[in-house]
């Protein structure tokens, strides 16, 4: 039995990925969900029986806080009182945040997999003391980047690089696509609403080429109608701009982009992975992505997309008008882009979490 645990659940890239996780695992085990009770997301279509503990969020971070410490306990409490998780289970925790799965399943004698996804946790206290949890607890830590394994070394446990993959269902709908002709361009970008994700660059980019009636953009946020619209209020003017809330939909997005952007700011937030980034580039959608971090690794620059620091507003906007105005560029970089996105697909994520966990068993991992 395998007994999945988390702690938000949304649209954003770590729920995916564990939805992802869930199915790889599916064979003939029987699997449990413990996951905050707070959001409804992409887990809620994970084929698998969801038992839901405390959590809220607010807009005060020493509030959120508290309830996030009240979240644990009310997740160690509720997997302690289950009666029907047997001893060979396997606690496979999704991110650091859920402390208390790992700390209850090293003190019940059962096997401990973490899979990390983040580095920028704070405070800073907060970060030490959830790294020591899975230190401490984890059997298995799976990264999904070398890069990520590099910034976030835990010592203790085993360690495997499981890059994320992209979801069947929307490669599917990838495949189906052909890559688009320049004529009118949109440059796209899907994000949390937050300032480290890069919002306020994309749209100082997008005011910087509002004269270039052929450019169009998109901002998809991973946040609610009346966030979007306060958002969209502060930004009164950039009529080429359309700002979209949360979508359930990223594929009809990535059909009707040129180009994706990936604007995290290097000196505040290191993105560890990016999984919009191989979302697009599975529908042949050439990229603009961090310098540093899990993205480095994916793009290569010049050939499927661009590396730049979103600081660096004159190189990017350079890079958008290469690819808006030479078609020839564009349709080589999008090509290019469709086949790195297949080093990571679903099959090959499942085999190799599925050989990382097998390792695991036998000891070998290094």
């Amino acid at each position: 039995m395998i007994i999945f645990c988390h702690l938000l659940n949304d649209r954003s890239g770590s729920p995916t990925v564990l939805r992802s996780t869930i199915k790889a695992l599916d064979a003939s085990e029987q699997r449990l969900l413990f996951v905050g009770s707070q959001g409804c997301g992409v887990l809620d279509e994970a084929d698998v029986q969801i038992r839901r503990y405390w959590y809220r969020r607010s807009r005060h971070r020493i509030i959120t806080l508290f309830t996030y410490l009240a979240s644990q306990v009310a997740l160690y409490r509720q997997l302690a009182g289950a009666r029907d998780i047997p001893p060979n289970a396997t606690v496979f925790v999704n991110t650091l945040l859920p402390f208390a799965a790992m700390l209850w399943g090293r003190r019940t004698g059962r096997r401990v997999v973490v899979h990390v996804h983040e580095i920028s946790i704070t405070p800073r206290l907060l970060r030490r003391f959830l790294t020591q949890c899975a230190g401490r607890s984890a059997d298995l830590l799976l990264y999904v980047s070398n890069d990520h394994r590099a910034r976030l070394p835990i010592e203790g446990p085993r360690a495997q690089v499981v890059p994320n993959p992209v979801d069947p269902a929307l490669a599917a709908r990838a495949s189906a696509c052909v890559i688009r002709q320049v004529g009118n361009f949109r440059v796209l970008m899907l994000a949390s609403l937050k300032g480290y994700k890069g919002v306020e660059e994309f749209m100082a980019l997008a005011a910087a080429l509002r004269d270039r009636a052929n450019i169009a953009f998109d901002l998809v946020l991973n946040a609610g109608p009346a966030e979007v619209s306060a958002f969209a209020a502060r930004h009164i003017g950039t009529d080429n701009v359309v700002i979209h809330p949360r979508t359930e939909d990223p594929a009809y997005f990535y059909a009707n982009a040129d180009l994706v952007l990936n604007l995290s700011r290097v000196d505040q937030w290191i993105e560890t992975f990016g999984l919009t980034i191989v979302e697009a580039m599975t529908f042949g959608v050439p990229v603009i992505v961090p310098p540093v971090g899990g993205p480095s690794e994916i793009v290569t620059h010049g050939v499927d997309g661009y590396c730049i620091d979103s600081r660096d507003i004159g190189a990017l906007q350079a890079a958008i008008l290469a690819l808006a105005d030479d078609p020839g560029t564009h349709t080589a970089m999008g090509k290019a882009a469709r086949a790195r996105a297949q080093d990571f697909t679903f099959e090959a994520y499942a085999t190799a979490l599925r050989n990382a966990l097998k390792e695991c068993d036998t000891g070998s991992v290094q």
